[in-house]
């Protein structure tokens, strides 16, 4: 597990006759990743052709094309509920058992389009024409009433046989009949207010023959009125009434839409599925080289998967086959890469894929970053009542909602730790929703949750009052976690036997920490006074510690000591994200205990305050920790030992969601 699960690279020679058996095996076995030759390895191209996809390609992708569209009508009108709502009752989907000949798929596929395609379609196009003529009506409307205080019929706007009538807007009126004061026109306007701003509605009434100009048209927004005519009032009336008959329509229509969806819907995903596993087999092939009658078929497995890879091409083929298995190169780069992950470290694995899978050779630190980010996270927000909301609501997500979601399952079970570890930090520290025991039951805001003495050790350490104390344990932790990953960069040396790496880079940190910590304790911080001989090997080691560096990176090599002691200390960020959570928990656990004395009725206004309060502080603190738990990780852990650039496995593999095995 310390490094990526180990790889063989498969060549698979068959004969023409097999090609669609084994297609479908490997498929369903989904042990393979099949590599595309002709983009990957161009050389093969010399000796042999590219194959081609079946013909039945194309007749899948039709039949799942018509598919779709029926669904993605069905989806439009009836809506699944999102968000919180589907989160606590999700969708149990139904697995429908489906054919498995594609003569019996293309036969049900074409019972269900012809039974639906040719209704739903129709519908969806008279929705979409009810949409269009009530967005027209909606237009309509707008125009009509604002010239119902003229009582104009639409009819007589325009130019007729002596008359010259033109409707328009404008946010400048005077303006306007400025520009129509030497003409002889008769200017009709109401003022309408529209979003905050004021504009008249203008009738401009002239002789057909009089020549308005063109000033007037800067200030003056002409409205086309269509075929519409009759009197403003009556004509609002047709036209509501017109748009409620089409509200009918369409609510009918979509009534008959569900029904259906309801009916068909669970059919309709099932053969769907089945048709576009078959077209992936199908299109498959492209990624193949052949000679006349033969096709070689390369890719990678999982080691411990060969031998069941191998058995299942020679039972396919009855042995007519030649598969072999090759080793990796020793640094090789275009090996996929398989976490293997025990199942209580399931979750580790993306926060790895957030950053960069490893390459072939290198270290899988996804069980490090774990244990370490939950520590981190339950450092920084340090809060035993949070830790305990983060518990139960994990606990929760994990039994109830994780038997729908293996992705819930495995992050709430990560919910578990990190609320089981918050919630021994936060008592360490003195922290159950800031000082709420302290302040609200004990009376006392500066006595402690309980007094415990270890030893030297007194519990618990209050962070806010003893913040010293909480910066070393942060450095310490910090040390810590800094030294594993020069542990792993020294392991991965050794399995690259690249001995000379762990002697110039890993090495020289080891002598400069005893030495460098030995003297520092000594002269800056007079923790203690070391003897003669100690502090000859001390600078002894530091000497030793610096030539390393200078053998291997030169004069530069030295700046990796300020880069080291910058890592280190960017571990305080335990001590002031910890701090922050602390005391905005104080400030608003005192705005709760001022507020019945300043406010009537505050002795039931507190309480909400408080659960608002305190949920906004989880929640923005969480993901602070979060947040910087991961940078922990992905720059100070990293920097030891870590480049990543892998490309994850990913085996042709069949994944059912509506249909049965």
């Amino acid at each position: 597990m310390l490094f990526p699960s180990r790889m063989k690279k498969a060549s698979i020679i068959i004969h023409e006759d097999h090609l669609d058996s084994l297609v479908s095996s490997l498929h369903e076995s989904g042990l393979m990743q099949i590599t595309d030759i002709h983009r990957e390895m161009p050389e093969r191209m010399e000796e042999l052709e590219r194959a081609s996809m079946h013909p039945e390609a194309g007749e899948c992708a039709t039949y799942e094309l018509r598919l779709t569209r029926i669904l993605d009508i069905f989806s439009h009108f009836s809506p699944k509920p999102g968000g919180i709502r589907a989160l606590l009752h999700p969708e149990i989907l139904e697995r429908k058992e489906v054919p498995r000949s594609l003569k019996e798929i293309y036969e049900k596929a074409s019972n269900l389009l012809k039974k639906l395609e040719n209704e739903v379609v129709k519908s969806d196009e008279k929705i979409k024409k009810i949409d269009e003529r009530m967005e027209e009506i909606d237009e309509e409307m707008e125009k009509v009433e604002v010239i119902v205080p003229f009582d104009l019929d639409p009819s007589w706007i325009g130019e007729s046989e002596y008359v010259l009538i033109k409707v328009g807007m404008t946010d400048e009126i005077d303006s306007l009949k400025d520009s129509l004061k030497n003409v002889e026109v008769e200017i009709l306007s109401r003022e309408i207010k529209k979003r905050k701003e004021k504009f008249w509605v203008t009738v401009l009434i002239a002789h057909r023959s009089t020549d308005l100009g063109k000033e007037y048209k800067q200030f003056f927004e002409e409205m086309d009125f269509g075929e519409l005519k009759g009197i403003p009032s009556e004509l609002l009336n047709n036209l509501t009434k017109e748009k409620e008959e089409l509200k009918k329509e369409k609510k009918k229509i979509m009534e008959e839409l569900r029904k259906l969806s309801e009916d068909y819907r669970n059919d309709l995903l099932a053969i769907r599925e089945q048709i576009h596993i078959e077209r992936t087999r199908k299109e498959l092939p492209t990624r193949f080289v052949k000679t006349r009658h033969a096709y070689l078929i390369e890719g990678w497995a999982l080691e411990k998967d060969s031998s069941k890879l191998e058995e299942i091409v020679n039972e396919v083929t009855n042995d007519h086959v030649a598969c072999k298995f090759e080793e990796p190169e020793s640094n090789p780069d275009g090996v996929p890469i398989h976490l293997e992950m025990p199942k209580w470290a399931n979750s580790f694995r993306t926060f790895l894929e957030l950053f960069s899978l490893p390459k072939y050779n290198e270290v899988n630190p996804s069980i490090f970053m774990g244990i370490f980010f939950v520590l981190f996270f339950g450092f920084m927000l340090g809060d035993a009542g949070y830790g305990f909301i983060i518990f139960i609501a994990s606990i929760i997500g994990y039994k109830k909602f994780g038997k729908y979601s293996k992705m819930i399952k495995d992050w709430s079970f990560l919910g578990i730790w990190l609320g089981l570890v918050t919630i021994i930090i936060g008592v360490l520290t003195n922290g159950f929703f800031g000082d709420f025991i302290p302040r609200f039951i004990y009376g006392n805001p500066d006595k402690l949750l309980y007094n415990l003495t270890i030893g030297n050790l007194h519990l618990p350490i209050d962070s806010i009052h003893q913040p010293v104390v909480i910066l070393i344990m942060a450095l310490i932790f910090g040390l810590a976690h800094l030294n594993v990953g020069i542990g792993l960069g020294i392991y991965q040396d050794f399995k690259r036997r690249n001995y000379s790496a762990i002697f110039k880079e890993h090495f020289p940190w080891f002598f400069l920490q005893v030495g460098g910590g030995a003297l520092i304790g000594q002269y800056l911080l007079h923790l203690w006074e070391l003897s003669t001989i100690t502090l000859i090997f001390s600078f002894i080691g530091i000497g030793i510690g610096m030539s390393l560096l200078l053998i291997n990176s030169g004069a530069l090599g030295l700046f990796g000591i300020t880069g080291f002691i910058g890592d280190w200390l960017s571990y305080a960020r335990l001590l002031a994200l910890g701090l922050a959570t602390a005391g905005m928990a104080l400030a608003f656990n005192i705005v709760g205990q001022i507020i019945p004395q300043i406010i009537p009725l505050g002795i039931v206004i507190a309480p909400l305050i408080l659960v608002i309060a305190h949920s906004a502080n989880l929640g923005i603190q969480s993901l602070g920790a979060a947040i910087h738990s991961l940078r922990l990780q992905y720059v100070e852990f990293f920097n030891r030992f870590y480049k990543g650039g892998g490309n994850k496995f990913t085996p042709f593999k069949i994944e059912r969601k509506y249909t049965e095995e």
